[in-house]
């Protein structure tokens, strides 16, 4: 199986306890994101780290207000390591009010062209901002990646552009059957699933520090749904994390 997104940086287990609990599980692939520069270098060097674990790299809509939005001539470079395979997380987050939706589309913009200058595939955080998003990503032509899937009102936009949509834990709690519903909708070439560790636990694992080996659970929760079994459904999404991402 592939988490295709976590945070390891955050996390408080080493990065090495996590990896070895995520291989035990079956989990033997894991992107872990940076949501700033600071973030983007622990990302890196986690990945140079371990065989498996790749890296995406971008700056937080959160951070769209600080200096860190004017730090993106760093992250090209960070870019550059053979181990980084997207950009992101970037999007648009109206749920907090840390910085403007013009701040945040302007850091946004930034980074869709940043990818589109590298050849890289963006991963989009997108929060009670489905249009806004939809908006933003229409004139990009790259490979988008809808992390942590929660708004149904994008599905839509999704499916015609071909997006890959990603799942976390938060599609397995009993109050979120819309989530379940919209990953049975996704073609079986476009579904990913993630645990954007160390938040979001899967129900069976609900109120613990999240993990790139509880992505197991999610896999069940999300194949019940499509009618498939859950080892169809892992390796479906691992190769559908290889061709978002360009992984071995």
């Amino acid at each position: 199986m592939t988490d295709s997104h976590a945070h390891l940086d955050m996390c408080d287990d080493p990065a090495a306890a996590l990896v070895q609990r995520a291989a035990a599980a079956g989990v033997t692939r894991i992107v872990t994101v940076g949501t700033g520069i600071d973030s983007c270098r622990r990302a890196v060097e986690i990945a140079d780290a371990h065989d498996g674990v790749f890296a995406a790299l971008g700056i937080h809509p959160h951070q769209a207000a600080t200096p860190e939005a004017g730090r993106l001539d760093e992250l090209r470079e960070l870019l550059a390591h053979p181990k980084a395979v997207a950009v992101g997380e970037t999007g648009l987050d109206t749920a907090r009010d840390y910085a403007t939706p013009a701040e945040q589309c302007r850091l946004l913009d930034a980074q869709l062209a940043l990818a589109d200058e590298l050849g890289l595939p963006v991963v989009i955080h997108s929060r009670d901002a489905a249009e806004e998003t939809a908006a933003a990503l229409a004139p990009f032509t790259g490979t988008v990646i809808l992390h942590c899937f929660s708004s149904p009102a994008l599905l839509e936009p999704a499916l015609e552009h071909g997006y890959y949509v990603s799942f976390a834990g938060n599609s397995t709690y009993p109050k979120a059957p819309e989530l379940r519903e919209a990953a049975a909708a996704v073609p079986a070439d476009r579904i990913l699933v993630e645990t954007d560790s160390p938040y979001l636990a899967p129900q069976p694992v609900r109120g613990r520090r999240n993990e790139p080996a509880y992505v197991v659970h999610t896999v069940e929760a999300l194949a019940e749904a499509r009618g498939e079994s859950a080892e169809t459904l892992a390796a479906l999404t691992r190769a559908n994390a290889a061709a978002a991402f360009g992984l071995p």
